[in-house]
């Protein structure tokens, strides 16, 4: 092994023997937990609602907007909360890194929600914008100090990632029950008609809850900084160590090996996009599914078509740890990284085509009952595991030490072009063509089952690619 490669790997990612968290994992997985958990709950909050509010009449409190305009503003948003990752990450590797960057990012998600408060249409995209650049210094960044709690092959580090990544999901099932109650429910309407405000301004109360949860998860951030400190120094090390090769070469250099799991990065880049342009259907042509084609009564009782998007980060709560059990049980003989991303395009791919399709046909009868959507976002979430928290620990492990930060914002560069195909697939929705929807969600199946056998091809070549990484 070439002294490029051992330099990051013996002295930069060196073992962490703190076990005193989560699980047998360090103490700072705790912290970006339960930070990570409420920055997405301020998210997946404002998210549940977004386009729902958007194609609501102003009559309604909302912005009136056709189904297709609102389906490519959620695009446009969406790719823009993840483009802004890769800058994000630049800036924390080279100027303030990681530590301040969460920071930073943290207040500015903040700000863009509580904007939102404001019934104004300015007040609206100015809010968007500040959430798109926030999260472009928080995201990449918590993730590589996750990754920094961790030597490169310590066989705790996939399992952490899944821990770590089920703290996201518990936030998404407390934003998803919250915010639309407070935005949809006639008993929430109700309450502020008696309390003298207009019960159309729903949404913003909505919105303003969303900004809550996003300063909870700052003070957890800022009162346990001190579980950070190794991590942080790890991450922000790599920044100097390119600083000194700069100096002594002139330039910075990457080994062949280096480029070789580069490349890694990038195909699983293209793959990750498909994925995510049919998982992010959830908060786009599935939520107006759910509002308009779902019978949402239960027992009698109507329930807000927003409360069956916490079924997703629900079943990743139940199967997060069952997953991190497994990889961690199977060590050396889990499937690798390729092949756990293949399965992960098939079992999304296999919920489309199971459940979607049918359930589109069955609209030319009426409503259809939520198990279709039950259905559909257990198996998306069988995938997700395979893929998603699997795809952030591998990442950190091919990335070059001086490019991590780098790296992790073309990670979520693929999250970012995922959404805005997410929002231009959703702009074909039709709610009253049951033909358009199978067409929609079928061809959605058919795309991700054709890309899970040309990745099935390629595993042999990516795991050569990749090395000593598996």
């Amino acid at each position: 092994m070439s002294e490029a490669i051992d330099l990051p790997t013996q002295e930069v990612v060196e073992e962490v023997r703190d076990a005193g968290g989560l699980g047998g994992h360090p103490a700072g997985l705790t912290t970006l937990f339960f930070t990570e958990m409420w920055e997405r709950f301020s998210y997946y909050g404002m998210r549940s609602i977004l386009i729902l509010y958007m194609v609501t009449p102003p009559g309604g409190g909302g912005l009136g907007f056709a189904d297709k305009d609102a389906s490519s503003i959620y695009g446009w948003y969406t790719m823009s909360v993840y483009l802004t990752a890769l800058p994000g990450g630049l800036v924390a590797d080279r100027w303030l890194g990681a530590r301040l960057s969460v920071l930073f990012g943290g207040i500015v998600i903040a700000c863009g929600h509580f904007t939102m408060v404001f019934p104004s249409t300015a007040a609206f995209y100015s809010g968007m914008a500040l959430i798109a650049v926030g999260t472009g210094f928080l995201k990449p960044n918590i993730s590589a100090m996750v990754g920094g709690l961790y030597r490169q092959n310590d066989p705790r580090r996939d399992g952490g990632f899944s821990l770590f990544y089920m703290g996201i999901n518990v936030g998404s099932v407390l934003a998803a029950l919250v915010v639309p109650f407070l935005a949809q429910t006639e008993t929430f309407k109700r309450f502020l008609a008696r309390a003298g405000f207009d019960p159309a301004g729903s949404w913003h109360w909505g919105f303003g809850a969303a900004g809550v949860g996003m300063l909870i998860g700052l003070a957890v951030f800022v009162l346990q900084r001190g579980r950070l400190l190794e991590a942080a120094r790890r991450v922000e090390k790599r920044g100097g160590v390119v600083r000194k090769e700069a100096a002594a070469e002139g330039a910075q250099k990457l080994s062949g090996g280096d480029w070789k799991r580069i490349g890694v990065i990038f195909v699983f880049f293209l793959f990750t996009i498909l994925f995510w342009g049919a998982y992010e259907q959830k908060g786009a042509s599935l939520n107006l599914f759910a509002a308009r084609l779902v019978d949402t009564q239960v027992f009698g009782m109507a329930f807000p078509s927003g409360w069956l998007q916490s079924l997703t980060p629900l079943y990743v709560i139940l199967l997060a740890p069952l997953f991190s059990m497994i990889w961690v049980r199977m060590g050396d003989r889990q499937p690798s990284s390729p092949a756990k991303f293949a399965f992960g395009l098939l079992f999304i791919g296999l919920a489309y085509l199971l459940f979607m399709v049918p359930a589109a046909w069955l609209t030319a009868g009426g409503k259809v009952s939520p198990l279709w959507l039950v259905g559909l976002y257990f198996l998306e979430v069988v995938g997700e595991m395979c893929l998603s928290p699997v795809g952030l620990s591998t990442v950190t492990k091919l990335s070059p030490a001086k490019l991590v930060g780098v790296m992790m914002g073309v990670w979520f560069l693929a999250s970012s072009l995922g959404s805005k195909l997410a929002g231009y697939l959703s702009g074909f929705f039709d709610s009253n063509s049951p033909d358009a929807l199978v067409r929609l969600y079928g061809g959605i199946a058919l795309g991700l089952l054709v890309a899970t056998g040309l990745l099935a091809l390629l595993i042999p070549t990516l795991r050569r690619m990749m090395g000593h990484v598996r």
